[in-house]
């Protein structure tokens, strides 16, 4: 039996449409960053306190993500992982920052590790500073202006101008 036309082209036309619902939801799917040194429990074990140097701490974790530069002596290694659904904002599914402290005898004296559920959310202030001085309309900007730029013929008689590469003036 003969199909008619119409039946093979809603054929064609249904496989067109999953094909393009595929294609679709593909694009929609979660993607996963991980930023930062993250590490790993284990490692983190082996570091006791009154025990290790930052040498050894070095070794055993690598470079941290930032350093005190005043004060105590502290190491932090600071780690997120992020998932990003299709096109709306990252959500910060895991984060830890790694503290390590030494102490005067330049060996670790605390070992602390912070992750998400101690954070705090912080609220952005929407107000501005104000800056003390003339505030200038734009007229009185492109007028104060105007004297400030010499031509270069009275450059020359001034002598104020250099001469460049081939010792033109």
């Amino acid at each position: 039996m003969i199909k008619p036309p119409i039946v093979r082209t809603n054929g064609l036309s249904l496989l067109t449409l999953v094909c393009v619902l595929a294609v679709v939801f593909a694009g929609c799917s979660s993607r996963l960053a991980n930023r930062g040194n993250h590490v790993d429990p284990e490692k983190i074990a082996e570091i006791t306190a009154g025990k290790q140097t930052r040498e050894e701490v070095s070794e055993i974790l690598g470079s941290p993500s930032s350093m005190t530069p005043f004060g105590s002596d502290t190491w932090y290694y600071i780690s997120k992982r992020t998932e990003t659904f299709a096109f709306f904002n990252p959500d910060v599914v895991a984060r830890q920052v790694l503290i390590i402290k030494f102490g005067a005898d330049k060996k670790v004296a605390s070992v602390n590790v912070i992750g998400l559920e101690d954070g705090e959310d912080v609220q952005m202030v929407q107000r501005t500073t104000p800056t003390h001085g003339t505030e200038m309309t734009i007229i009185e900007q492109v007028v104060g202006n105007l004297g400030r730029f010499k031509k270069k013929q009275q450059q020359r008689k001034d002598g104020d101008s250099l001469p460049d590469a081939n010792n033109n003036y």
